[in-house]
């Protein structure tokens, strides 16, 4: 059958217009988004205010783009004029009120790219601040002080509401539940000016009148009681109620909690307030298991199990145990240190000998003596090592007394004793002589007691304790061991640590961290069985070492520092002739980390988004230094190691994997010889030849810092 000619010309006139259409259809991939002229606000304060987003770099890439990687946004026109009002308020809420905002926007078929062209102008700046109504405040300059608003700053809006926000929070802080605030201001576009005027309404003075208890089951409501931050009699304030609600939650005692006053029972006009604590309580016991790999250790297993309100009073007993070098020690010795995963632990002839195990059984008493402190007595037997420097086996006991502060800052006190034995390279016993007897190698490796009292101060003010983008985070920590609190005469030193990071968001999901971590020890002087040559001698096991995944990445576990080299059947051969010119055979040398009393280390690090799978992907790049050194000794040497990395988010924090690059020659050392179970220095100096590993791989879980 044949189409008539106006039939045919009409098909094809139908065809043409659809194919425009379906093209019309095909949304617009942003591949571009920028703002320029914008000095008030960063990219980042704008790009969060609007919603117009830009596709992923890798869906932005020409070459992989038919590979459908990455996220591509779509435009939308609507949205996209709707922008322009966005970032125009948003400026306008921030004092300037004369700013203008342009656009210009590059279309392809397929793509467009968009620019925000913005003309900031001048900004209405705060003249005056005028605050009513704390007459009948109690020292109203504390409520006043330090406002997120202040005059000479740009007349900012979004400031205005927090400066109102902050002053109704300090006032339900110091007893007034019903504090609430108006504002009004003025601005003079001519004059660029503005003022500002908060009416606050305090109400009554007010102290807690009771608190009721609802949700508890097994455990007494006496226990919650003991947990609260506020009594009835004191008065109201609200970070109480805060407090009262963390301190529930941090006992484990309760899966759910909620402080709050009993709208019910409240009388807004009465001086009393009464409040309401809902608790839903944990289950009475937990099991918990984990698996796990990390390149100092290989393979780990732990388990426990926790029983909540033990014997009553709210006291939570735990049992825990963990394994870790697994398939590399007996009796788990399955060869794995051949294979890929844990080569790495090869030459490690001290601690990969035997698995390292912790077994441990802790009581937890929460608010002992006060709602914010808890108890906890703790008895433990151990056997850990650390690469290539000792092999510690031990049992002991622990009493901790744990405090958090108003302002979350963490603080320690705790004393344990421990009863054991060190193994050790023979040259780390006796880095600070010439020559160790047998006798004092004995004696430096024997069982022996440690007690120790220690102090700790956390200061956390990060959003993610596990993977933090914004915030700080200070630890310091001091250590003294002394015959008196029970070490014996080899045991004794004190120890000072301080570590504090930051970290910067750059843009949503980029952050930029820094890291500085401080530590020095000292010991008084031991004399061994040469008495001509007392030494301020620190245990291996107590020394600090560097290098590994959470310091100096571009150094293996322990090699960042001093190192000494023992000739024995373990590494390459070597001739050498003692010192005092008697023959030695030749042998074979291996390097022993052997630790120092002083340390530094500052870490800068970079973390980006991928362009694949950006959520749970992020790319590291980083620079690391550190110096270790023995100040009795040797004198310090900064090193520097950068490289790169991938973090794997989950929720028990990033697994990781980084790369380190060392440029460094191998590092000199004394070198000794063990002989007829002494130890004699042969050469102060000693360098081994070949050509040491450029690349450093590490393989963990949970941020370096």
């Amino acid at each position: 059958m044949r189409l008539p000619r106006g039939a045919l010309l009409a098909v094809v006139a139908t065809l043409m217009a659809v194919a425009p259409l379906r093209a019309q259809d095909a949304p617009l991939i942003v591949r571009g988004l920028r703002f320029k002229g914008n000095h008030a606000l960063d990219a980042t304060q704008l790009s969060t205010a609007i919603a117009t987003t830009n596709s992923s770099w890798f869906a932005r890439a020409g070459m992989v783009r038919w590979m459908g990687l990455g996220e591509k946004r779509p435009f939308d026109q609507v949205e996209f004029e709707r922008d322009v009002l966005r970032v125009t308020l948003l400026y306008k809420k921030s004092g300037y009120m004369s700013v203008v905002v342009d656009t210009l926007v590059k279309r392809t078929p397929k793509d467009i790219s968009i620019t925000f062209l913005i003309t900031e102008g001048l900004p209405v700046r705060l003249d005056s601040l005028t605050i009513l109504g704390l007459d009948s405040v109690a020292k109203p300059g504390a409520v006043t002080q330090d406002l997120p608003l202040r005059p000479g700053d740009p007349f900012n809006r979004i400031l205005l509401d927090a400066t109102s926000d902050t002053l109704v929070r300090r006032l339900r802080d110091r007893g007034y539940p019903d504090a609430i605030a108006f504002q009004s201001f003025e601005r003079d576009k001519s004059e660029l000016a503005a003022s500002a005027a908060i009416e606050l309404q305090t109400g009554p003075l007010s102290g807690v009148s009771g608190i009721g208890i609802s949700g508890t089951k097994r455990i007494s409501p006496d226990v919650v009681r003991s947990l609260l931050a506020t009594r009835p009699g004191q008065q109201f304030s609200q970070e109480e109620l805060y407090r009262s609600q963390r301190n529930l939650y941090r006992s484990e005692l309760f899966s759910f909690a909620a402080v709050s006053i009993d709208s019910a029972a409240y009388d807004p006009a009465s001086d009393s307030v009464p409040l309401t604590v809902r608790v839903t309580e944990s289950k009475p016991r937990r099991a918990r298991g984990s698996v796990g790999y990390a390149t100092e250790d290989c393979l780990r297993l732990g388990a426990g199990v926790t029983f909540r309100d033990f014997a009553g009073h709210g006291q939570i007993l735990d049992v825990s145990g963990r394994l870790s070098k697994i398939g590399v020690g007996s009796p788990t010795d399955w060869g794995m240190e051949q294979g890929f995963l844990c080569s790495q632990l090869e030459p490690d002839t001290l601690g990969s000998s035997e698995v390292n195990y912790r077994l441990a059984v802790s009581l937890r008493r929460p608010a002992f003596l006060s709602p914010h402190n808890t108890l906890s007595t703790t008895v433990f037997a151990d056997r850990r090592s650390d690469y290539l420097v000792y092999l510690r086996q031990e049992i002991g006991a622990g009493l901790s007394l744990n405090r958090e502060t108003r302002r979350q800052a963490r603080l320690a006190l705790n004393y344990s004793y421990t009863y054991g034995s060190t193994q050790a390279s023979p040259a780390s016993f006796c880095v600070s002589l010439d020559v160790c007897s047998a006798e004092d190698i004995a004696r430096a490796s024997a069982d022996q007691g440690l007690g120790a009292l220690g102090a700790s101060a956390s200061f956390p003010k990060v959003n993610n304790p596990l993977d933090p983008t914004r915030g700080e985070r200070t630890t310091v920590q001091a250590l003294v061991s002394a015959e008196i609190l029970g070490s014996s005469e080899t045991q004794q030193f004190i120890q000072l640590v301080a570590d504090r990071a930051w970290y910067r968001t750059l843009s949503r999901q980029t952050v930029l961290s820094f890291r500085l971590r401080a530590g020095a020890m000292w010991a008084p002087l031991t004399t061994f069985s040469d008495e001509s040559q007392p030494t301020n001698y620190i245990p291996p096991a107590n020394r600090f070492y560097a290098g590994g995944p959470n310091d100096v990445r571009g150094y293996q576990l322990n090699g960042l520092g001093p190192i000494n080299y023992l000739i024995d059947n373990d590494s390459v051969p070597v001739d050498t002739t003692d010192l005092l010119g008697t023959p030695i055979p030749p042998g074979e040398v291996r390097y022993s980390p052997i630790g120092g009393n002083l340390l530094g280390v500052g870490n800068v690090e970079i973390r980006l988004p991928s362009p694949v799978w950006g959520r749970f992907l992020r790319w590291v790049a980083f620079v690391d230094a550190g110096v270790l050194w023995d100040r009795y000794e040797n004198t310090p040497e900064i090193r520097v190691t950068p490289g790169m990395g991938l973090r794997l988010v989950t929720p028990l924090g990033p697994v990781r994997l980084d790369v380190g690059y060392n440029g460094y020659s191998r590092q000199p050392g004394a070198l000794y010889l063990s002989q007829n179970d002494a130890v004699y220095k042969i050469r102060d100096t000693y360098t081994p030849s070949g050509t040491p590993d450029r690349f450093v791989f590490h393989f963990a879980v949970g941020q370096p810092f």
